[in-house]
């Protein structure tokens, strides 16, 4: 039972981490960005690539590949997302709507519809004692970066002037504007 809810944590850590992408996006842009999930994937089969086709290391691709695909979606951002906010707002969820599928098709092209397997590395095979019951290593890893990530981003927009500005150019970004802050410089950091 106790093993059971550890499952839950874990997988739920998976869903922190892809609803604080979606939460900060939306409450900066307004935009409802379909195609987060389709990066999170990205993300996924990038390490794998890393790994198996480039032979680098786990800790590498995880430093490498989230990198990677900010600059994918800071691009993005500048050459379509910034050009389709001033509109209605189904311009921009259609695009990455449509850009969720191409982004989906082309990797079940590439590598079809089964999981892709890929070497954990050395330091986080086998399992920890957790006191009442073991369980592997990686998922442990999982739940403590995810804890971590969230935690910091917390931290980040509760307690800093850098949070400050992103919170209030969120909840009122005319105000902001008013102010002498430029909203739009926040925007594709975020």
């Amino acid at each position: 039972m106790l093993q059971q809810a550890f499952n839950g944590l874990v997988g739920g850590a998976f869903y922190a981490l892809l609803a604080l992408g979606l939460a900060v996006i939306f409450g900066m842009l307004g935009v409802v960005n379909l195609a987060h999930g389709a990066f999170y994937m990205l993300g996924a089969f990038g390490a794998f690539i890393a790994l198996d086709s480039l032979g680098l290391t786990f800790w590498l691709a995880l430093v490498l590949v989230p990198a990677m695909l900010g600059v994918a979606g800071v691009v993005l951002e500048r050459l379509f997302v910034r050009r389709l906010t001033p509109l209605d707002p189904l311009y921009n969820f259609l695009f990455t709507f449509g850009l969720a599928l191409i982004i989906q098709d082309l990797m079940k092209r590439q590598y079809g519809v089964n999981s892709q397997p890929y070497p954990r590395p050395s330091q986080l095979s086998g399992t920890i004692d957790l006191g009442l019951f073991t369980y592997p290593a990686y998922q442990v890893f999982v739940l403590g970066t995810s804890l971590l990530v969230c935690g910091a981003v917390w931290v980040v927009l509760t307690r800093t002037r850098v949070g400050m500005i992103v919170r209030a150019s969120t909840e009122r970004p005319e105000l902001t504007r008013a102010l002498g802050i430029d909203v739009g410089r926040w925007v594709t950091p975020v």
